[in-house]
């Protein structure tokens, strides 16, 4: 879950960063309004999105895969782990709650507003004005203005509200808004929903000065300075922070379609982050029926002998095993190359020597491997990927591990790097290296 939330955190920085810098100073309006109301939600669905046509395209030609195999251990001697997950998770909900509250709250002002003044129709539209204020600024087909607003600036400020009526922009406020809630503690979302309420104020500007003279609608936004509430999800006509921006956006000329181009630069951050998810959940074996090796049944292997109780041994379960020739032999399946590389003790034929160092790997790893490395950091199941070669001479070299946890990385590194000295695979009389792929699932309880 946490990976998770840290990838949507830097994908809307990632999005969040072209807007500022390629985006923002154009008059795309309408384009700028799409970008940030998509790229938010975008971010929340790309971690989850896996495309296999490009996990199908990265080089996995030649892999077998092998039943399961569990050690159960003693693990009476691990340490108690603070529940650093379930603390998170309460976390979350109580900020969830808190601003849900929050958001109450704002409606509830909103609700006492609606309760005061005078209720007029103008245009099929609602305008409410409050007594004793200058508020001004408006909330789905409602505007709010204080009756102590000049009628030189009403006229100018109701056609200003008018536009975020008729451009809906209350329900983009509320999206975020809603965001806020549930993404409580990423910053960007808040972020967002400033960048949203700019451009509504640029886009109602501007269509207010096509009517208008320009220079007398500056004066209208200079004339008076006007109170605004604190509710996040409503449009403020005055806002002390963007009279300058708003003006400098109006003098601006229309920015030429060629710079509409910008929005091309989705393509690749696209394309990069899809490629990075989809690579990043590649399953260890793929479901290309072209390529799968031994497609037949196979009768099940025996149970390794019991082993006792080992206080710093848990639940290691290796799941499967991939086997690819490497560029040494070109195009050559591992299920029909020579000689296979030989376990010490294994005999028979490739496919029986294949699942002998199956099991004999399994039996090293579940007798070798310190679980206790973890004690005080993980907990629940965990991956990890472990590749190695056995090179020409029959030596196991090139060893990588990846997983969340250092200190397995660690381990799995360590483990692998005992396996003894193995007979090397033959292809055409010559001795080759072969890589072997294999995940590590332990279950810490």
């Amino acid at each position: 879950m946490i990976h998770t939330i840290i990838h949507i955190i830097v994908y809307q920085l990632l999005f969040l960063a072209v807007y500022d810098l390629f985006l923002k100073k154009e008059t795309f309006f309408n384009l700028n309004r799409i970008y940030l109301l998509v790229t938010p939600i975008l971010s929340i669905v790309l971690p989850f999105v896996s495309l296999g046509f490009i996990q199908q395209n990265i080089p996995q030609e030649y892999f077998v895969q092998l039943p399961a195999v569990v050690l159960e251990g003693n693990v009476s001697g691990l340490e108690k782990r603070f529940p650093w997950l379930l603390l998170i998770l309460i976390l979350w909900i109580m900020g969830i709650v808190g601003s849900a509250l929050l958001f109450s709250y704002k409606i509830f002002k909103l609700i006492k507003l609606n309760r005061s003044g005078t209720v007029e129709n103008v245009s099929g539209i609602t305008l409410r004005t409050l007594p004793k204020t200058d508020l001004a600024f408006s909330f789905h087909n409602t505007i709010y203005l204080g009756d102590s607003i000049s009628k030189e600036n009403r006229a100018s400020i109701i056609a200003h509200e008018k536009v975020h009526i008729y451009q809906k922009h209350s329900w983009d406020l509320l999206y975020f808004e809603l965001l806020r809630i549930v993404f409580w503690f990423n910053p960007f979302v808040y972020l967002f929903q400033n960048r949203i309420s700019t451009l509504h104020e640029y886009i109602a500007d501007t269509k207010v000065a096509h009517q208008n003279k320009k220079r007398e609608y500056y004066q209208n936004l200079l004339s008076e300075v006007f109170q605004t509430d604190q509710i996040s999800f409503v449009n403020t006509f005055f806002k002390q922070s963007l009279i300058k921006k708003r003006i400098v956006m109006l003098q601006k000329t229309r920015s030429p379609r060629i710079k509409m181009m910008k929005y091309l630069l989705l393509l690749p951050i696209l394309a990069s982050i899809l490629i990075y998810t989809s690579c990043s959940g590649t399953k260890d074996i793929t479901q290309n029926k072209e390529k799968v090796i031994n497609q037949m049944p196979t009768p099940p292997v025996p149970p390794a002998p019991p082993t006792p109780p080992v206080a710093n041994r848990e639940v290691v379960e290796i799941t499967e095993v991939r086997e690819m020739d490497e560029n040494e032999v070109s195009d050559v399946p591992f299920s029909v190359i020579d000689q296979v590389p030989i376990y010490p003790g294994c005999t028979g034929d490739n496919i029986a020597m294949k699942k002998c160092m199956s099991t004999k790997i399994s039996e090293f790893i579940n007798s070798n491997f310190n679980i206790k490395v973890a004690d005080t950091s993980v907990t629940g199941r965990q991956r990890i990927s472990v590749q190695f070669k056995i090179n020409n001479t029959g030596k196991v070299v090139d060893i990588r591990a990846r997983t969340k946890n250092p200190k397995l990385q660690a381990e799995a590194e360590r483990v692998i790097a005992m396996l003894p000295q193995m007979s090397p695979g033959e292809q055409r009389g010559e001795k080759v290296g072969v890589l072997y792929s294999l995940p590590i699932i332990i279950d810490l309880k």
